[in-house]
């Protein structure tokens, strides 16, 4: 999962992707608001570590601005060596997820990182072996995809691609996301790549309207998976099993 880090402090940066790298996961790390800002207005992370302050823009207002464009899911937790209770309360009425101050301990930020990421990404933490959602079924141990109890003949990028869209459904996936979290690595500008598998995935799981969903390009970003009830798009969660 992708993280991206506000932090004015080259050492408390340093310390914070380091605490999250040893989990895993990928950080994207700013020491500026409007350089994150911009960023984000383009691509799309699954949670953000802010410092309360911020040169050029703040944390505060990077989080008041993601929550402007309706970045709700998205958890966001505080970072920062402001420790004063009265910061903390701002934060959290400002929409903040939770609050940590600095210096780090890097075993609690994880499990407070942990935390936020499973209550916001249940079907991609649950410890389910499957899921269902419309008429798909998906096997996480086999990596196998059913569609109205067929077995769809499936690559492994495939699979990961597949089961990218349908856990965040309704979510834009920019296409520097969808590169990282299912090839593992920095999305490469000039590339069709994403373009032919999104194509070819349309139609091994036949996605469209006469099995409830749509994929759909978002310009300038990526790609959006829609849940389609009554003609109309709706943001819904998997049913996990």
């Amino acid at each position: 999962m992708r993280i991206a880090i506000l932090q004015r402090d080259p050492f408390m940066r340093q310390s914070i992707e380091s605490a999250l790298a040893d989990e895993g996961y990928t950080c994207l790390t700013y020491d500026d608001g409007l350089s994150m800002s911009k960023v984000l207005a383009r691509s799309t992370v699954d949670l953000l570590v802010l410092d309360w302050n911020g040169t050029r823009l703040s944390g505060a207002e990077v989080l008041k601005s993601v929550r402007a464009v309706g970045g709700n899911r998205m958890p966001v937790l505080f970072a920062s060596a402001e420790t004063s209770e009265e910061s903390a309360v701002r934060a959290l009425a400002g929409g903040a997820d939770d609050y940590v101050a600095l210096p780090l301990r890097p075993g609690e930020f994880r499990e407070r990182i942990s935390a936020l990421l499973r209550r916001a990404y249940p079907d991609r933490f649950g410890s389910a072996s499957f899921f269902e959602i419309g008429p798909y079924h998906f096997d996480k141990r086999r990596q196998l995809v059913m569609l109205r109890g067929q077995p769809v003949q499936l690559s492994g990028t495939q699979y990961r691609l597949a089961s990218l869209f349908f856990s965040n459904i309704g979510r834009v996936m920019s296409r520097d996301h969808i590169f990282a979290m299912v090839w593992g690595r920095e999305y490469r500008e000039f590339t069709r790549t994403i373009d032919s598998h999104v194509s070819r995935l349309r139609l091994l799981l036949e996605i469209g309207a006469h099995n409830e969903f749509r994929l759909q390009p978002v310009y300038k970003s990526g790609y959006r998976l829609l849940h389609l009830r009554h003609g109309e798009a709706v943001k819904t969660g998997a049913r996990v099993a």
